[in-house]
């Protein structure tokens, strides 16, 4: 998927909009979120943002994503059992599939005229589409690589 990378004037005009007060830590937040286009966890976010803010905290970053995904600018991804990443919640509607081999999660495109059923007294608020599987590279390597423990995440 191609990916566009937002502006600092953007980012803050989305939290402004969403009613957030645009924070240095949170903008920082969101930039790596918003740019990264690798659907990160919260310890690589504060790893990623701590050079900035050498006084930073894990409870910030915390706070930020929770107050970004309460906004509706972040969502949390809950594709990687007992780990949530984020992703840019403003985007075009797609799925996501993680590599059993290597851990890294993709954007995947959904099927054309993809929609939630309507269930009459529902309301939902959220459909996720995850796949699971191999990605190219690990499928082409050895097979003592394959299901790694190791989680790393990036897109094409």
């Amino acid at each position: 998927m191609n990916h566009h990378i937002l502006t600092d004037t953007e980012m803050v005009d989305m939290m402004r909009k969403a009613g957030l007060r645009p924070s240095a830590q949170r903008l920082a937040v969101l930039r790596y979120v918003g740019n990264s286009h690798s659907h990160p966890d919260s310890d690589e976010i504060y790893n990623e943002i701590l050079h900035g803010f050498p006084s930073l905290s894990r409870s910030t970053v915390y706070n930020s994503l929770h107050a970004l995904v309460e906004a509706g600018l972040v969502r949390e991804l809950e594709i990687d059992a007992g780990n949530r990443h984020y992703d840019l919640a403003p985007q075009p509607p797609h799925a996501h599939f993680i590599c059993r081999g290597c851990g890294t999660i993709f954007d995947m495109p959904l099927p054309d005229g993809f929609a939630p059923v309507d269930m009459q007294g529902f309301e939902i608020d959220s459909v996720d589409v995850y796949g699971k599987g191999l990605c190219p590279a690990c499928t082409a390597s050895p097979t003592d690589t394959k299901l790694n423990t190791n989680i790393k995440n990036t897109t094409e």
